[in-house]
């Protein structure tokens, strides 16, 4: 067998590693067509504020056995339509609504953890990352909310992208403005559940940023932000597993840092809005 074909199928004869590609790839796929809009709406805090809220579920769901996804979700969408209701029915900011929800449940899931001993041990996949520990019935459930997510998307696209753009505009239109914000907010959370299992809490918000950032120095148009941030993401997952396989490092940050490391070179060569091709318009100038 060439050397070449072998370095790449040897690591798929393993059933964890299947697991992991498929895995990967539905994150890559999906969670940077959520993070176009985080990136174009300036939500990185409140993807990473999303992501630690999600603890407590997470923990009550270890707790009494549950899938911890299940866990995750719940509190996700209950906490997205917290802060939804918070920024929307009241005068406190949307950022002072995030911190607010993010910091109870955040110290709600402390709490909880505090009370296990062994906590360590059983949910650091949860805080750092386990693609390669990914079971069938993590797949399946991962494939559902990916459909879900990507669905609802499609569905919404022309009010997501005018309430993306133009918030008076959409208003104006008389668009479900606060609806359409709550469901975007509960779409953030799915995907956030669906990423926790490869990337870990504590670097979901990269999945969601990096590759949509990338992107976005790359093209003006949504449609075409989408596309090239999914395939940025995808790629990102491949190649980070792989690295994972042959160099023994875990899976999850290294799929992140290969998704940096493509932002890094996006934003140094990106034709117009690279800081190169900037650089020589001021020089020119």
């Amino acid at each position: 067998m060439n050397p070449i074909v072998a370095w790449l199928v040897e690591p798929l004869t393993y059933p964890f590693m299947l697991r992991g590609l498929w895995a990967a790839l539905m994150i890559g796929l999906v969670v940077p067509v959520l993070g176009c809009y985080v990136v174009l709406r300036g939500m990185a805090f409140y993807g990473d504020a999303l992501a630690h809220i999600i603890l407590p579920g997470v923990v009550v769901a270890f707790l009494l056995g549950w899938p911890l996804a299940i866990g995750a979700l719940i509190v996700g969408v209950l906490a997205a339509l917290a802060i939804g209701g918070l920024s929307s029915s009241t005068t406190i900011r949307e950022d002072s609504a995030i911190g607010v929800v993010f910091a109870g449940a955040l110290a709600l899931g402390v709490v909880l953890l505090s009370l296990q001993r062994s906590y360590a041990v059983d949910l650091a996949h949860i805080l750092f990352g386990d693609l390669l520990g990914v079971s069938p019935a993590d797949l399946a459930l991962m494939a559902v909310l990916s459909m879900v997510a990507v669905l609802t998307v499609l569905l919404f696209y022309k009010e997501f992208l005018l309430l993306s753009f133009d918030r008076v505009l959409a208003t104006t239109m008389q668009l479900p403005v606060r609806s359409l914000n709550n469901l975007l907010y509960v779409l953030l959370a799915v995907v956030v559940v669906i990423s926790i299992q490869a990337v870990g809490i504590a670097l979901v918000v990269a999945m969601l940023v990096t590759p949509a950032s990338a992107a976005y120095l790359l093209t003006r148009r949504l449609a075409h932000m989408m596309l090239l941030a999914s395939a940025i993401g995808a790629a990102s997952g491949v190649i980070g597993l792989y690295a994972s396989f042959y160099l023994d490092v875990a899976s999850g940050p290294a799929i992140v840092l290969v998704a940096t490391a493509v932002f890094g070179l996006v934003f140094l060569f990106a034709p117009g809005r690279g800081y190169l091709s900037r650089r020589i318009r001021a020089s020119a100038a």
